[in-house]
């Protein structure tokens, strides 16, 4: 991604970060500007040429055993919702995320089809959440309640999530009434962190030392 463009990765990742915390175009061009001067349609650009479907790992250049998945409670603006993550056993790279309003069968199973979708049928491990057995039986899936193994795997996961609410509070900014949010933005920044952690192992609290980096 950005191969043609000469701006430093690095501050091209922040920018987009910025941007999907909220800013706007012009806002998130001042913020990079003790970088590096670049103007917001540079930012503009920068934000089209994120493809999520290079981020998540590719089926043909990967092994996938299985599907680790969980699901945590965000806040969105003045409301509650569900961020489902799911995560491989071997390499721990995210395979997927879903956001919705609600925490059950119907929503699993939507999870873990859009993960066959891609990866193929594989086996789920999961906590006991009733929607989860469920939603494999539907799909044809072979679920199994995690180990301690598998359990370690997504909470590291999980913790490494929610290191970016902490930062803000437990909270994801969102400006539209709740009945009008479509949850994209958040999709939208979740998508770039899952781009980052799956690159590097990013957390939120390595930020100072990314961006020192490089």
């Amino acid at each position: 991604m950005f191969e043609r463009n000469r701006t430093k990765p690095f501050l091209i990742r922040y920018a987009l970060y910025l941007y999907f915390l909220g800013l706007s175009l012009r806002s998130t061009s001042k913020a990079i500007k003790p970088f590096e001067a670049r103007s917001y349609v540079a930012v503009w650009y920068w934000i089209q040429e994120f493809n999520p479907k290079n981020i998540f790992p590719n089926k043909k250049n990967s092994r996938i055993t299985a599907f680790i998945i969980d699901e945590t409670a965000v806040q969105i603006g003045e409301t509650d919702a569900w961020l489902w993550v799911a995560t491989e056993p071997v390499h721990h790279k995210i395979l997927g995320v879903y956001i919705s309003r609600h925490r059950n069968m119907l929503v699993a199973e939507a999870f873990l089809k859009s993960l066959v979708k891609v990866y193929g049928k594989r086996v789920v491990y999961s906590d006991g959440g009733t929607w989860y057995p469920e939603a494999c039986n539907s799909l044809g899936l072979r679920h199994i309640l995690h180990s301690p193994f598998e359990k370690s795997i997504i909470e590291r996961t999980m913790e490494s999530i929610k290191d970016r609410t902490e930062c803000f509070d437990d909270y994801y900014p969102c400006l539209r009434k709740s009945d009008c949010c479509n949850l994209s933005h958040v999709h939208q920044w979740i998508v770039l962190f899952v781009y980052m952690y799956n690159r590097s192992g990013f957390t939120f609290s390595k930020i100072n030392q990314w961006l020192r980096n490089g």
